[in-house]
């Protein structure tokens, strides 16, 4: 994979996030857990190229990015093939079975997190904070049907470490 600036990156996040989806990942390469998400976005803060990504304290993935300094999210062209891999890492557990075996991925270690050969674009961040979106914080009261049973995101921000390129 080639490392790319990521004033270089050229994408839509409106259809590369929120149609195809990414694998969110966090762990070292002795234990790592993955999951798809779809929810979320780039910008700069803190005068610096952040990312910024949803989880539910209940997806198994929060383990590891609680434990981790670390995060990724990897890019797959949107094949038949990686579109049903998205589907399974988004609908069972890696407490239940393996996301490398079962799904055949490929984990590599890559400043210092886990990324997968199998994605077009990887991107390494360094967590920079977790907000607890509860509630209490919307103002838009509608947003609160994405949550009927309280459970709640949380917002991690990362600092864009690499972006890789294949």
């Amino acid at each position: 994979m080639k490392k790319i600036r990521p004033e270089q990156l050229e994408l839509n996040p409106f259809s590369t996030i929120g149609e195809d989806n990414f694998l969110l990942t966090a762990g070292d390469e002795r234990k790592w857990n993955t999951m798809t998400a779809g929810w979320g976005g780039f910008g700069y803060v803190w005068n610096r190229p952040c990312i910024f990504v949803f989880v539910r304290e209940s997806r198994y993935t929060m383990e590891f990015l609680d434990r981790s300094s670390s995060f990724s999210i990897s890019f797959f062209d949107p094949t038949e093939r990686n579109m049903e891999v998205l589907s399974e890492a988004g609908s069972r557990s890696g407490k239940t079975f393996s996301k490398m075996t079962d799904l055949g991925l490929t984990p590599i270690q890559l400043d210092n997190t886990i990324v997968f050969s199998e994605a077009n674009m990887c991107i390494t961040c360094t967590k920079c904070s977790k907000v607890l979106l509860d509630g209490n914080c919307f103002i838009d009261t509608s947003l609160l049907s994405h949550y009927p049973q309280g459970d709640w995101h949380y917002m991690f921000v990362g600092s864009i470490d690499g972006i890789y390129v294949s």
